[in-house]
C-alpha cells in the first residue's frame, strides 16, 4: 500500500497512516472487506516500528473503519455512501473550524473566507485534483 509517511511532520506517524488509509477508504479506493497489508508488512514497506503501523490501524479500528480476524488480517469495513460522507464532513469541520476562527479574530469576515476557499477550490479542480488525488 503506497503511503507518503514523512519522519520531518509534526504529525505522528501513525496518525499519518490512519489519516491516510482513511481517505482512501472515505473516497472510496479502499473498498469493503477488501484487506490491508499486515502490520509487519506495512512496517517492513515504510521502514517504520511494527507498534507504530499497530498504533496506526489501531485509530482507523477504533473508528470503525477496519476490522480485524485473528488469523487473516486487517479488513475494509463496510460502510454506506452516507456514513462515509458524515465522516468526512465531521473531519472536514473539525480541521477547518480553528483556521475559520483564526481567519475571523485576523479580521476577515464570512464573505472574505467564502471567498478564499472558493478561489482554493478552484484551483484545485483547475489542477487536476479529483477524489482520492
Amino acid at each position: 500500500m503506497l503511503l507518503n509517511l514523512s519522519d520531518i511532520s509534526d504529525e505522528p506517524l501513525q496518525s499519518q497512516i490512519a489519516r491516510q488509509i482513511r481517505a482512501k477508504i472515505l473516497c472510496g479506493y479502499l473498498p469493503a472487506n477488501e484487506p490491508l497489508p499486515s502490520i509487519r508488512t506495512l512496517a517492513r514497506e515504510h521502514r517504520i516500528s511494527v507498534v507504530t503501523a499497530q498504533r496506526g490501524y489501531e485509530i482507523l479500528e477504533r473508528e470503525e473503519l477496519i476490522y480485524s480476524r485473528r488469523g487473516k488480517g486487517f479488513f475494509v469495513s463496510h460502510l454506506k455512501e452516507k456514513k462515509k460522507k458524515e465522516m468526512a464532513v465531521q473531519l472536514l469541520s473539525e480541521t477547518l473550524k480553528p483556521i475559520i476562527n483564526r481567519a475571523m479574530e485576523e479580521g476577515l469576515s464570512q464573505e472574505d473566507i467564502l471567498e478564499a476557499m472558493t478561489k482554493i477550490l478552484n484551483n484545485e479542480v483547475k489542477h487536476g485534483k479529483t477524489i482520492c488525488n
